[in-house]
């Protein structure tokens, strides 16, 4: 026994990378004891900096769905602890990622604003009692990355020994039935030197069939993991583009695409990995989105290990729908007052582009919340092992929904000098939706995210 807990003390601390055995029936009775029930060790750091769990974040009595989440979070009023900036980031490096180091060094006047952790992200009963259940049954395919078995909704792997299961674990994180921004921004910034911004308005609506009431596989609704409808309402050169796209557990994803100027929809087998998304000078690939979005197949995933790191977090800010978008952005980087960071432990995997598998950023490394199972920053490399990108997603408290999810995500592109501001409400008017199990929209079934229906509903 003593040995045993000696391997796993030694993954904790990142000295190996994918040692892998069998969980036990001891291993998994840890979860809700000295684990909480999502595999996040339940007690702080023993300096306080990182708190223990605190249990689930509730709002302040009179908030409904409309209101401004912000206001009616208990911990609006706190001020920073400290401000990381270029003049005294060598003394927090050791709790920063490389590509936060390089945009503090290399951006002149970004700062990172650090304030008081909280650790308020949870799971549904429902979720946590089948992460408990299916911690010894979930599995990966012989192929190296596709699931193969799992119950869902849950934590596939709650005590995780390699990077992909990680990644799964971010892949299932429980966001209700669905999501939708009634309507959103992605902006990219202007080229050095130029002021004008590339500013697409959309709506977006992506459903998690496995999410539904009951326990579900990866077999279930013909290994559908989650159905995504895209619309762009402007610029007027893209309005009423649409994509749907069908993504698998275990195969590639099918993508239709309507062209207005056609009005036809077309298949595009090829709208996916690092391709460029139509609209945004190639500033935009497709499996950027949240910082890491789609199959994980093209990439061998490492287990780093669990280390303490600064990042995005209680991100109510970035769900300010009454605030102007102009009022959040600047010019090299989101102000500082819509950013807030938190130390917190994360897990880091490592993916480097699989041999012949080709692939525009030869490697990725991602932190991932021990809490919640949501990717907090991401750190692409480009052929000369450089920084290229730091990506980042703003982890967020919904309280409908008993979970976190990301707010907005922010992609710094430290080689153009330009970053990418999506997945944002600020200035729409709009909050963001999220559907709880047993949600009675129309739209939220397998049918919905086809071809033919992004012909139908483009044609009206």
């Amino acid at each position: 026994m003593k040995i045993r807990k000696a391997v796993v003390a030694l993954a904790v601390l990142g000295l190996i990378s994918n040692a892998a055995w069998p969980l036990t029936q001891d291993d998994v009775a840890k979860l809700g004891q000295d684990l909480t029930p999502a595999g996040a060790e339940k007690a702080g750091s023993k300096d306080g900096s990182i708190p223990a769990f605190g249990g689930e974040s509730k709002p302040l009595s009179g908030w409904s769905y409309g209101k401004l989440r912000e206001d009616y979070w208990k911990y609006k009023s706190e001020k920073p602890l400290f401000v990381i900036d270029a003049s005294n980031v060598d003394k927090y490096a050791d709790k920063l990622t490389p590509g936060q180091v390089q945009m503090l060094k290399q951006v002149k006047g970004y700062t990172m604003p650090v304030y008081p952790a909280h650790r308020e992200c949870t799971l549904p009963n429902v979720v946590e009692e089948n992460t408990k259940e299916g911690a010894l049954k979930s599995a990966i395919a012989k192929d190296g990355w596709s699931l193969e078995s799992a119950t869902l909704p849950s934590v596939p792997f709650p005590i995780p020994q390699t990077g992909i299961q990680v990644m799964w674990n971010w892949l299932m994180r429980y966001q209700g039935v669905a999501a939708e921004w009634p309507d959103g921004y992605t902006v990219v910034s202007p080229r050095p030197g130029t002021s004008q911004s590339i500013v697409t308005r959309w709506n977006q609506l992506v459903y998690y069939p496995w999410a539904k009431k009951g326990q579900h596989t990866p077999e279930d609704d013909q290994g559908l993991q989650n159905g995504f409808y895209y619309l762009y309402t402007e610029p007027a050169a893209l309005a009423g583009q649409g994509t749907m796209q069908r993504y698998y557990f275990s195969k590639d994803t099918d993508t239709y695409y309507y062209f207005t100027g056609q009005r036809r929809v077309r298949r595009l087998p090829a709208y996916a990995y690092d391709a460029p998304l139509i609209g945004y000078e190639n500033q935009y690939p497709a499996d950027i989105s949240f910082v890491f979005y789609g199959n994980p197949d093209r990439f061998d995933w490492k287990l780093v290990g669990k280390k303490e790191v600064y990042v995005p977090y209680d991100g109510f800010a970035m769900q300010r729908f009454n605030t102007k978008l102009d009022a959040a952005m600047g010019p090299n980087f989101i102000n500082a007052d819509m950013r807030r960071y938190e130390l917190h432990r994360v897990w880091e995997i490592e993916g480097t582009v699989k041999s012949g598998v080709r692939h525009s950023t030869p490697k990725k490394t991602l932190y991932v919340d021990e809490d919640s199972w949501l990717v907090a920053v991401g750190d692409d490399y480009d052929a000369q092992g450089k920084i290229w990108k730091a990506k980042e997603n703003y982890i967020t408290p919904e309280w409908e929904i008993g979970a976190c999810s990301t707010s907005a995500s922010v992609y710094n592109d430290l080689i153009s000098g330009r970053y990418v501001f999506d997945e944002t409400i600020v200035g729409t008017g709009k909050d963001l939706k999220f559907y709880p199990p047993g949600s009675s929209d129309p739209r939220l079934n397998n049918q919905y995210f086809t071809g033919e229906n992004l012909s139908a509903i483009s044609d009206r």
